[in-house]
């Protein structure tokens, strides 16, 4: 339901729309902080995946679906801009 409807949120929640936006707002004060340096983000899945959405649609439910507990992926910016992302490691759940 949150995915087909991004404004949607359970009684007590937040949206999509809104987590997005806490997110972006929160990796963009980082990404000023640290301007060209390499800096470590650890978050959970949903937020990730509604951070990196807001840079490309590809990233969407059926990616968030597929995402393995644990995965990591490296994002290179500029200028605040996407430029790659690259899935690093995942752990194989049996």
């Amino acid at each position: 339901m949150v995915w087909r409807d991004e404004s949607f949120s359970w009684q007590g929640g937040e949206s999509n729309l809104a987590a997005q936006k806490r997110g972006i707002q929160a990796l963009s004060s980082l990404l000023q902080q640290y301007k060209n340096k390499s800096i470590v983000i650890g978050t959970h899945g949903n937020l990730m995946v509604l951070i990196m959405n807001y840079f490309s649609k590809e990233y969407d439910f059926h990616f968030w679906k597929n995402l393995m507990m644990l995965d990591i992926y490296k994002l290179t910016f500029a200028d605040h801009q996407l430029m790659n992302v690259q899935h690093l490691w995942e752990s194989h759940q049996d």
